[in-house]
């Protein structure tokens, strides 16, 4: 009866626990982001160091005023040609190249279907035979790594609750069962650890 209580208890505040350590995270980051540039300013304008729940709002002001702006750019044809500027600048610079286009890549493809990925769900044996997940078909031709493989597909794996440190594996077509659900509701899926159920098929 005790045991079962307890976790009742647990699994009724683990949401909030997660939750306000997630927020905590966030705050801690926009806090040292903005340290320095708010010390600068306060010396500079001769007022007294703001405390540590002062610089998180300013920060969360900051970020929320950051995105409010950036939003308000790429919904103009000169926002958006200076977000392209930004886009071409940062794919040129090296190392970081790499991991800024693999991330804006695959975030574009997660959100939009960009060039005929992620639009397929499907179920994939993974991460050993006789367990299942679900996964995007990311790619549909393997040869430029394995040459007999030109009907193997690329599938992409998101983890939860972050979907964009996933795994991939390519695996030959058999190996998968196309799920009818959307790639939403796949998404939703996995963020939520498996808890947020898929409403019902697509047509």
């Amino acid at each position: 009866m005790i045991r079962k209580y307890l976790l009742a208890g647990l699994f009724s505040l683990l949401p909030l626990v997660i939750t306000l350590w997630l927020l905590k995270v966030i705050f801690a980051a926009l806090v040292e982001l903005s340290r320095e540039p708010v010390a600068w300013v306060s010396h500079y304008l001769g007022l007294p160091q703001p405390s540590y729940w002062e610089l998180a709002l300013l920060s969360a002001f900051a970020t929320a005023l950051l995105l409010f702006l950036v939003g308000l750019l790429v919904s103009n044809i000169l926002g958006r040609q200076i977000l392209a500027w930004i886009d071409d600048f940062m794919l040129r610079v090296p190392l970081i190249k790499g991991i800024y286009g693999a991330t804006k890549q695959l975030l574009g493809a997660i959100q939009q279907g960009q060039g005929g990925s992620f639009k397929d769900v499907v179920l994939v044996e993974w991460p050993h035979p006789g367990s299942f997940t679900l996964g995007f078909v990311a790619r549909r031709d393997c040869r430029w790594a394995i040459p007999e493989s030109e009907a193997w597909l690329a599938i992409y794996i998101p983890t939860a609750p972050n979907p964009t440190s996933g795994y991939v594996v390519m695996v030959p077509p058999e190996r998968v069962r196309p799920v009818p659900i959307s790639p939403e509701q796949a998404l939703t899926w996995a963020v939520s650890g498996g808890v947020v159920l898929p409403e019902a098929p697509r047509p």
